[in-house]
């Protein structure tokens, strides 16, 4: 298995680098073509013509695109994304320091929506044939048609205006100091067994993190309910219930096995969304990840960052979908025979 799942990663990791190479070129030449002067905007408002003309030589903004182009890629491979134009930093520095904190909404973003998407699919499930389905199937649908911008803004105004009872903006409450180790607030806390601080953060996370889950769930929930109808009109259900196996036993040994796959199939890809779409709760609670660095790169037309940060989703995505290959592999042995 461990060879199958080997010679998987060493081919999707070949796949990948001309997907990223293709990406990087789109981002590249895209973000040239737009009104924007780099050598201007990274100078002083009251820089004369021939400074702003240096500038430009400097940056290499003269040479043709592919020299351009080929100059990033170099520097890219060596470690150098370039310097923001607005911070006044080193993009690779501002990713760093902000994606840990996107990482860790997104993964127990996507922890609350397993949660929320198993349970109710078990009980769409459950209800089946039953007056509770239609109910169930309103609101499954419900949930589905709201975006997660929609769904932050609701929880923000009943747990964090109305009632008060959770914090809705940053990442910890004034005086609580944060640990530097990993980059992981979360972790480091733990790691220092700085306890308040993690709890502080972890409360902090409540409401972006449900916001993203709840608005993720409802397409986990029907697929799992459809897996598991399909399966069971297969043959070995039917075995299984003239062996007298309990129906509890059948659901999780034998149904909920094969019907899980689809389902986690479909957690990958939302995965890869979801992290994209932190960008606007992060707006919302002015969290401090990658979507609040983006917008305000995307508000000062700031090209190095953007060009970092679009190459980062990119990555992100194609990791999350090499794991969740890995994981299909340890989960279907049809697939390591082929």
């Amino acid at each position: 298995m461990f060879a199958t799942i080997a010679k998987l990663l060493v081919k999707r990791v070949l796949t990948a680098i001309p997907i990223l190479l293709l990406v990087s070129a789109l981002l590249f030449c895209i973000l040239r073509i737009l009104p924007v002067d780099p050598a201007a905007m990274s100078l002083p408002p009251n820089a004369t013509v021939q400074e702003v003309e240096a500038m430009r030589t400097e940056m290499g903004l003269n040479l043709p695109l592919y020299q351009q182009y080929g100059i990033w890629l170099n520097k890219l491979f060596h470690g150098d994304i370039g310097r923001s134009i607005h911070f006044r930093q080193d993009v690779t520095s501002l990713i760093g320091s902000t994606l840990p904190a996107t990482i860790e909404l997104a993964v127990i973003a996507m922890m609350v929506a397993t949660v929320f998407g198993l349970a109710g699919g078990l009980f769409l499930f459950y209800v089946r044939g039953t007056r509770a389905e239609a109910v169930m199937d309103f609101v499954s649908i419900l949930l589905l048609s709201l975006p997660e911008f929609l769904w932050s803004l609701f929880l923000l105004l009943i747990f964090g205006v109305f009632f008060e009872v959770l914090p809705f903006t940053g990442r910890l409450s004034p005086g609580f100091e944060r640990p530097l180790v990993t980059g992981f607030l979360l972790l480091d806390s733990l790691i220092t067994g700085n306890i308040p601080t993690f709890l502080n953060a972890l409360q902090h996370m409540i409401l972006p993190c449900l916001a993203l889950g709840i608005a993720l769930s409802p397409s986990l929930m029907r697929v799992l309910r459809s897996s598991l109808l399909d399966a069971y009109q297969d043959d070995y259900i039917q075995q299984a219930r003239l062996r007298g196996l309990s129906e509890k036993r059948i659901l999780i040994r034998h149904g909920l096995k094969n019907a899980i796959l689809p389902t986690l199939s479909l957690m990958g890809v939302q995965f890869g969304f979801l992290f994209g779409g932190t960008l606007l709760v992060e707006i919302i609670y002015s969290y401090p990840g990658m979507g609040n660095l983006m917008v305000d790169a995307i508000r000062n037309a700031d090209l190095p960052i953007i060009q970092g940060a679009g190459l980062t989703y990119c990555v992100a995505v194609l990791v999350i979908s090499i794991v969740v290959d890995s994981l299909y592999l340890i989960l279907n042995p049809k697939l390591r025979v082929r």
